[in-house]
């Protein structure tokens, strides 16, 4: 999550790495996300994000805007499957956070397009949070007045459940 709104110091990748100091794990958590993002944009992106030293592990949190845009789910699901391979060929160990679609674009679209993220954990033995903003979408006191963007009480929750995903593997 790119941090849309929020003071830096909110950002997602700041408010994990801050609470994941403080549990006793020294780790650096870079932001590579973008604003807007769709799976096509981090799929061109991918070469570049791995290129750094050092990577651990990667969270991939890409799909959300796929789905506000009413991006085909088969062409969601090839994009990440792409980014996946293309982080496994680099030995970094990756969790992948899932997306949830609304009714909006009707049940066919909801079906398919939820599926993505389980399909692709199985496939690639993949380290799995079945939905990034478990407790925080919908809720008006977690989100910014356009109702799909975290705010900092947001962050904290959404920081929260991948923490509880990070300790497990980091312990």
């Amino acid at each position: 999550m790119a941090g849309y709104g929020l003071d830096k110091k909110y950002h997602l990748s700041n408010v994990l790495e801050k609470n994941l100091n403080k549990k006793g794990l020294k780790v650096n958590v870079i932001n590579a996300s973008v604003s807007g993002d769709t799976s096509a944009g981090g799929l061109n992106r991918i070469d570049w994000t791995i290129s750094e030293k050092n990577i651990d592990i990667i969270l991939l949190g890409l799909g959300a805007n796929d789905m506000l845009r009413g991006i085909i789910p088969n062409e969601t699901e090839k994009n990440l499957e792409e980014i996946i391979i293309k982080i496994l060929n680099k030995k970094i160990q990756i969790v992948i956070a899932g997306m949830i679609a609304p009714d909006s674009h009707g049940d066919d679209y909801k079906n398919e397009f939820d599926k993505i993220f389980k399909r692709l954990s199985i496939k690639y033995e993949l380290d799995f949070i079945p939905f990034l903003l478990d407790g925080v979408a919908l809720n008006p006191d977690l989100n910014l007045d356009d109702g799909m963007h975290p705010n900092e009480k947001g962050v904290i929750v959404i920081s929260k459940n991948i923490e509880k995903k990070l300790l497990n593997i980091l312990n």
